[in-house]
Formats: structure tokens, sequence, C-alpha cells
């Protein structure tokens, strides 16, 4: 059934679509009938696949990446589709468009899409509101509900010297209404931020947000995302730097902007479709490599969420098999549809 909804909604503009088919969810949810027939269809309970990570109860371990909901427009539709834990973000400090479209592209023969959105979001402050009034509708006692983390980045016009202040401004910010922190320094899309993936610079990023945090009454996790780029030696300083630091967490991977996996139809589409992060089935087995990896070199002292490809319950598996604490689906949520989480979780359940 959805297949044939996705093949009509694939005619039109993907950043359109997006928004509409989001908005028609929402119109759904805010009527409590077929609210709860969207939960009831669309939800997987079972406390075999809670998790304890962070010191947060996790429903399930099936979250939503960063970029799907910048803005924490969407967080009630998410949790009825049954998303044990939500990423909103990228959040910069100031609000900001975006590169320009169109930006986002789908290449349907390999299960991926190209995108350069640029971190286009509201602002650190109107997302920050948005998130009071969801945690106001919460109760006191987080078992079951689903979690939130913040992924945050810098500005475009701010310039890497001056990153950590960007950090910093969202941290704060964000502090008292998210359960943890990903800091985004591995998004193609914003000039120069890939470099701030440099160990000196990740240094100083975390050394600020760790100082600032340790002065909370309730200091957050705070996690690194990375991309599916780097090489061995990147790798090996990330995970110096991950044990130097005792980060709570990483996060592999980002989109890649490599395209050798990609099919001749697919290849000959993104070159006209020119620069942006691909992700999907393409980056599927290199974001294992990286997780695996991340995972020996720690000796799987620090959790891992996979991303990168992840379109059933099988890709999960193979993700957490090879160390991966948790999981995070995008470009599978829009080629597979709102079914998604309740088939990864069936199929987890049952593959325990």
């Amino acid at each position: 059934m959805y297949a044939s909804l996705r093949n009509f909604l694939f005619q039109f503009d993907p950043e359109k679509v997006h928004y509409f088919s989001m908005g028609c969810l929402k119109t759904a949810c805010s009527i409590g009938l077929t609210d709860r027939l969207i939960r009831n269809t669309f939800q997987f309970n079972s406390n075999s696949l809670k998790k304890e990570l962070f010191g947060l109860a996790f429903p399930n371990p099936v979250g939503l990446g960063a970029g799907f909901d910048k803005n924490a427009l969407y967080l009630n539709e998410l949790e009825a589709l049954g998303f044990g834990f939500v990423e909103i973000g990228t959040v910069t400090p100031k609000a900001q468009d975006g590169n320009e479209q169109p930006r986002l592209f789908r290449l349907p023969a390999d299960k991926a899409l190209i995108n350069r959105m640029g971190f286009n979001n509201g602002g650190v402050d109107a997302v920050k509101q948005r998130l009071i009034n969801w945690n106001s509708t919460k109760n006191s006692d987080q078992n079951g509900q689903m979690i939130i983390g913040g992924n945050i980045g810098k500005n475009k016009i701010t310039p890497n010297e001056d990153a950590w202040k960007d950090y910093q401004i969202c941290f704060n910010e964000l502090h008292e209404t998210v359960d943890y922190f990903v800091v985004n320094v591995s998004s193609p899309n914003t000039p120069g931020l890939r470099a701030l993936q440099e160990k000196d610079a990740l240094l100083k990023i975390f050394s600020v947000l760790q100082n600032d945090n340790a002065g909370k009454n309730k200091p957050k996790p705070i996690l690194l995302k990375i991309a599916p780029d780097l090489n061995k030696e990147q790798l090996d300083d990330i995970v110096s730097l991950s044990m130097e630091l005792k980060l709570s967490g990483l996060v592999a991977t980002n989109t890649t902007i490599d395209r050798s996996n990609l099919s001749s139809e697919s290849s000959k589409l993104a070159a006209s479709i020119g620069m942006g992060g691909l992700s999907g089935k393409p980056v599927q087995q290199r974001s294992t490599e990286v997780v695996k990896y991340l995972s020996d070199q720690t000796q799987k002292q620090i959790p891992i969420i996979a991303s990168g490809g992840i379109f059933t319950g099988r890709d999960a598996s193979e993700k957490i098999n090879n160390g991966a604490s948790l999981v995070q689906v995008w470009t599978g949520f829009v080629y597979e549809g709102p079914s998604i989480v309740k088939n990864i979780c069936t199929h987890l359940a049952n593959h325990q």
C-alpha cells in the first residue's frame, strides 16, 4: 500500500512532499480517534526492546536521525509512529534559510537521497520554546516516553575559529529541554564544517561543553557525530579523543560525499545534481565498517548510535551485531514509510 503512495509522492518535489506529508500526519494526530488509531497501528511495545543507555530509558532502540525534524515541529506525530527517540536539528544559534533550492534529491534506483540543506532551521530560541511546550505535556516519569536528542551546529557565517561559541550557545539554551546532545561537525553542506573533525578543533569544542555541563544540576550526555569519509588515521584520532574526553557516545555516520557505490543510472543523475551528502543504501556498508572499527578500537567502552542505510530489521541487526547500541533511520523512513519502526522492532524482538 505504501509503495503505491510513495510512487505517487515521488512525482513531486521532495522537500515540498516532506512538509505536505508531515502536515497531513499532524492533522490526523490532532484528532483523538485517528491519533489512537495511528498509535495502535504503528507502535510496537515490548519490554525486551527497552534500553538503558547514557542514564536514559529508551522505549526501543529505533530512532529518527537529525535533519528530518529540524525545528521540533512533529514530536507528537513521530512518537505516534513508534520512534524510541528522535534527534531534532541540526539547531544553530541564529535562524538561517540554508542553501538555495532545490536541495533535496531522490535516487530511487539506489534507494538513496542527496541533500545539501545547509542547516536550515528557525534558530535555537524558536526550537527551545517548542521543546518547552512538548515537555509540558509529558509526565514527570520518563519511563516509556520518547527520548529527545538535540543535534547542534554552527551558523554558516560563523568562522571556524569561533565555532565553539555557537555550540556553547545551543548547548546552554537547550540544556533543560533535551535528553542528550549530539555535536554535528560532519555535515558536508556547511562550508568548512568538516574541518572541525580535526582533533584540536574537537578538543576546543568539547572542553567548553563539558566544562559547562559539569556546572549543571543535571549534566546531559554529549555525543559526537562523524562522517563516513574519515580515513583510518582520522578514525584513530576520534577514538583517542573519545577516550581522552570520556565522550558519552558516538553517532556513526553522517552522509557521504563519495559517489562510488551508485549504479550507473544514479551516477549520471548524481553528476547532474552536484554537491551534497549522499544517504541511504549506498552508505550502508561503509557506515557498518565505521561502527565496527570504532567499537573494536574503543573495546565497546563508548556506546555507538548507528546511522546509515537502515531500511529493515535485518539492517538494524547488522549494525547492532557490529557494535551499535541504538540505530537511527532517515532515508529508510522515506522509502519504507510509517511502518519502518514497527517492522524493525518486530524483527529485533524475534531475533534476540
